[in-house]
């Protein structure tokens, strides 16, 4: 019998930021600790990001929000969806990163700890 996958153990490589405790996230926040890492890493070391450095998001935003229009009646159909969260368990794996330094990936995952709403630890492979 195989284990289901639940999103806590580290599943491709190094260093990893785990969440600490269960909520939301939106699509935005995702979007943009994506970018800050990814900017973190070209700014400290670009050479050896561009040839070695990966980053996996392990996390989908794909429940839809919707919202209806103003003046519109009750009980009729669902709005149109306005934007997408991701439901997080508490421990579940939202990046993963490797070809980087531990110095650079703890500073990073700091970096992104600051973008997101709810806390988060760094977690390194051994």
């Amino acid at each position: 019998m195989g284990c289901k996958p639940d999103g806590t153990q580290l599943g491709f490589r190094r260093y990893d930021t785990q969440t600490c405790r269960a909520g939301r996230l939106s699509y935005r926040a995702i979007e943009v600790v994506r970018r800050t890492i990814i900017g973190h890493f070209h700014h400290a070391m670009s050479r050896q990001f561009q040839r070695n450095g990966k980053i996996w998001v392990r996390v989908l935003a794909d429940i839809p929000i919707t919202g209806k229009p103003t003046e519109v009646r009750m009980g009729r159909v669902k709005g149109n969806p306005t934007g997408w969260i991701a439901r997080v368990s508490r421990g579940q794996i939202l990046f993963e990163t490797d070809g980087v330094s531990l110095s650079n990936a703890r500073q990073a995952a700091t970096l992104a700890a600051h973008k997101l709403c709810s806390s988060t630890k760094f977690v390194q492979w051994s």
